[in-house]
Parts: C-alpha cells; structure tokens; sequence
C-alpha cells in the first residue's frame, strides 16, 4: 500500500453547503478505508490547525451558518485516528501564531526538511 501525503495549502475553500475541507474530509475517509495517509498544511492551510476557532455568527448576506465549521476538530479527530499532520514552521510563524495557538498532536516541520519529509512518500498530493 502506498504511503501518501496531502499537501493542503489553500485554506477555507469549502462551499456554504460543505462546511468543511474537502482534503480533510478526503484523508479522513481514506484513512477509514485503510490508507496510510499524512497531511502536511503549509501557506494559509496552517490555520487550520489554530485550536478555539469559532465560526458561529457567521452569515454570507442574509443566509446564516446553522452549522458553522469546526477546522481545528476535525484536524483532532484526525490526529485521534492515527493520521501524522504536519505543519510548515515558518508558515505559522509568518502568521503569528506560536505553540500555544496550536491544537496538540501536530507536528512542525521546517522548510528545509519538507524535501525529507516528502520523500518519506510513495506519493504526493497537492491540493
């Protein structure tokens, strides 16, 4: 089986029906079916991993989230499945975000060690 990693860079892109990420949605699933599968989140994606994202309130004109997204638990409930994710370091540092910002189980990596990390991989997605 092949071990595949998810480059997810473009952030917040789900539709007002979704809710949610594609790509997570996708790697979570794939790892249900069996799939050894990695996320990698770099660019505005290392957002994502920002613990306490509250979303209720928000309205697109006059139509209101019911069901707002919940990034940062379903980037936990990944980690709780056993799916490796990592961060770009310097991505969330160019954002401001420090360790304590950050849900617990993620792991950073530099960009010096993303060609390490890639060529761990049978195969690379990038979303």
């Amino acid at each position: 089986m092949p071990k595949i990693l998810n480059i997810v860079e473009t952030a917040y892109r789900g539709t007002l029906e979704e809710q949610d990420d594609t790509v997570l949605w996708l790697s979570h699933m794939l790892k249900n079916a069996g799939a050894d599968i990695s996320i990698l989140l770099r660019a505005n994606a290392v957002n994502y991993a920002v613990r306490g994202q509250d979303a209720s309130g928000l309205c697109f004109g006059e139509i209101a989230m019911t069901h707002p997204p919940e990034i940062d638990k379903d980037v936990e409930k990944i980690i709780q499945k056993g799916v490796p994710v990592y961060l770009v370091k310097e991505d969330a540092e160019e954002r401001g975000l420090s360790d304590t910002d950050l849900i617990s189980g993620v792991q950073k990596v530099t960009r010096g060690q993303l060609p390490e990390l890639i060529d761990q991989h049978d195969q690379v997605w990038h979303w």
